[in-house]
């Protein structure tokens, strides 16, 4: 069953909803004229398996593939040299590439092949031949029979096992049985004419029937397992494998049993969990994720308990909407603002609060029962947790896009009056527990977005525990004094998570160090300290600005300022971690590693050694009158 496609235009927006979907049609740009920036989309781009679709300058795919590490495959495509004709025509043409991200690769392989039968991409059909599905073929003829590629017509006798949704699906499992079965996969004439092993029994990908270095009866038996491996049945196949390997390991047949564990070990590690054995039937899996300055869904299609595609949209909402208000209008806009196909269920990551009325008016639609569900096991959980998954990198590659964060600099160089636009921004946050383990953290933004190799955490000494003022102080000031000294750069802009406290802070320090041509901004949470109600103080004029909570240029700030609260947390717990796993007796001086041993041997922890006398302690056989004191008085400061 195919997906069906998205309508060009926009969705009609309901009267009564804050929402205006959009989908992220695959050719969408920001600019038409802007080249792919390669370099920026693989700075973001997973390491995880998936598939990737690109897309030409008129929006139409080009090409469709899969990748075990999406990273590495992609960043293939835009080495400097070595690029066959082909392939470089293709990257020449390149405007716009989406990911989606799987499970396993083999998962990938089924999505990918359901992609290029869906759209029939250009460049695909050049490569791959897509008349009739390719299988893995056994022969019940011969004494030792082969495992085999399979495409066409079935009529020899034997077993069949497919099918596979392309031929490289079917080369790979085939490499695989080679490795987890030695079973052989050479030409009937190549078998018969063998004197000797060929490289692969060297190799150890076959156990030379050819020359019966093997008997029938073992290799009938590496073959069942192959079958029922290919059947999927692996843990009855891991079962059995440690079975004999038990068997004999008791009968002193070590060899035997340290390759039977080799194998069992092999076949442990290519075992892939497929959401695809308990559920039949069709669904709409949505992933929905929400961050300052955006909103990304994505939508998996599951047909017969397969994943055959997926769907991506970037709608436009309120910052004061939540998910569940976005997705109740997504699914409200999507199945009844247009005629799609409706599917036995629609899997949603929260719960909805307006459910009931959905499902009635979607099964009115369809005309059978449809269920809205969103707490769901087994198959269904693992579908979620992956439209969560890519619905979450979606929305952080749209985020992180060149284009987009140019546009919100563009936005803030508005909103703040300023000549030109900006080109580096600062923020700082503090982050303690109770005043413990005080950390300050700096992150910087350009106009690529984060640059991380100049982001500072800066450990804060020295103050009263809490004095988060006194904290800022010390942060700025020692950051400041590094820049001022040139070793680094200065920022156009200083953002201050807080207010007009923070803010004097940040403005003494630097007229302190006669900096002046730094802008600096507090931001200031609102009353019930709800994102969007976000108050921007100006430090030289003490002017207080409110933006819009849909404002670009708020979206920055806050993207900015979660981001130096993130980092400050990070550094924070990493501090106080430390912290707790280092003993007091580490900053005596005389009682190194050995000594400590032998203390905490004694006395059996840190508790009682505080607890003991000057003499007791003295009793331990290499701690002296002397030591034991300097031991007492460092763990007994006060008087």
């Amino acid at each position: 069953m195919s997906v069906p496609p998205a309508d060009q235009a926009p969705l009609d927006q309901d009267a009564s909803s804050t929402v205006s979907l959009e989908p992220a049609e695959p050719g969408a740009r920001h600019d038409e004229q802007a080249a792919f920036d390669a370099r920026a989309f693989l700075a973001r781009l997973t390491s995880r398996p998936g598939v990737y679709q690109m897309y030409g300058p008129d929006g139409g795919i080009l090409y469709v593939g899969k990748a075990k590490n999406l990273k590495k495959r992609v960043s293939s495509y835009f080495r400097s040299k070595g690029l066959a004709p082909k392939t470089a025509a293709l990257v020449a043409r390149i405007q716009h590439i989406e990911v989606t991200v799987t499970n396993s690769e083999t998962e990938a392989l089924l999505l990918e092949q359901n992609l290029i039968k869906e759209q029939r991409p250009p460049y695909n059909i050049l490569l791959r031949d897509d008349k009739s599905y390719p299988y893995i073929f056994i022969s019940d003829r011969d004494a030792y029979p082969a495992v085999r590629f399979h495409r066409g017509a079935r009529r020899a006798k034997g077993s069949y096992f497919g099918p596979f949704p392309s031929g490289t699906a079917v080369r790979e499992s085939l490499n695989l049985l080679q490795k987890l079965f030695r079973i052989r996969p050479c030409e009937d004439s190549f078998f018969r004419n063998r004197s000797r092993p060929c490289l692969q029994y060297q190799i150890q990908r076959c156990s030379g029937p050819c020359v019966e270095l093997i008997t029938k009866e073992a290799y009938a038996d590496d073959l069942r397992h192959a079958s029922m491996f290919l059947e999927g049945k692996s843990n009855a196949v891991m079962q059995e494998l440690a079975a004999q390997m038990e068997a004999a390991a008791a009968q002193l047949d070590f060899e035997q049993a340290a390759q039977l564990r080799d194998q069992l070990s092999n076949l442990q590690q290519v075992q892939e969990q497929q959401y695809v054995s308990g559920f039949e039937g069709h669904a709409d899996v949505i992933g929905c994720a929400l961050k300052p300055g955006g909103v990304g869904i994505h939508m998996l299609y599951v047909r017969g308990g397969r994943i055959i595609g997926s769907k991506v949209f970037h709608p436009r909402v309120s910052i004061e909407d939540s998910e569940a208000d976005v997705l109740s209008a997504f699914v409200a806009q999507w199945y009844l603002g247009a005629s799609r196909e409706i599917p036995d269920q629609v899997i949603v990551p929260l719960a909805l609060a307006d459910k009931n009325a959905l499902e009635q008016a979607l099964a009115q639609r369809r005309g059978r029962k449809v269920a809205l569900q969103h707490s769901v096991r087994g198959d269904k959980a693992g579908w979620q947790r992956l439209a969560q998954t890519n619905a979450e990198q979606q929305l952080s590659s749209h985020l992180a896009s060149k284009q987009n964060v140019y546009n919100r600099f563009l936005a803030l160089q508005d909103a703040l009056g300023l000549d030109s636009v900006p080109q580096r921004l600062e923020c700082f946050d503090i982050s303690h527990s109770s005043g413990e383990a005080t950390v300050a953290s700096c992150v910087v933004f350009d106009r690529n977005g984060p640059l991380k190799t100049d982001y500072r955490h800066f450990n804060i000494d020295d103050i009263t525990a809490g004095d988060d003022y006194a904290a800022m102080h010390q942060a700025l000031q020692r950051r400041y004094t590094r820049l001022k000294k040139g070793e680094g750069k200065l920022p156009d802009i200083l953002l201050i998570d807080g207010g007009k406290g923070q803010v004097s802070q940040a403005r003494a320090v630097l007229e302190e160090l006669q900096i002046t041509e730094v802008l600096i901004v507090g931001v200031a949470k609102g009353p019930s300290r709800r994102a969007g109600l976000e108050t921007l103080v100006l430090a030289e004029s003490g002017e207080e600005i409110t933006l819009s909570g849909d404002a670009p240029a708020l979206h920055l700030i806050q993207h900015i300022r979660d981001e130096a609260h993130r980092f400050a947390i990070t550094g924070h717990r990493a501090r106080r971690g430390k912290a707790r796993k280092t003993s007091r007796l580490e900053g005596i001086d005389g009682i190194g590693p050995k000594r400590r041993r032998e203390l905490l041997r004694h006395f059996g922890g840190l508790q009682e050694i505080e607890r003991a006398s000057v003499e007791e302690i003295a009793k331990v056989s290499t701690i002296s009158r002397k030591l034991a004191e300097d031991i007492y008085f460092a763990l007994h400061p006060d008087p």
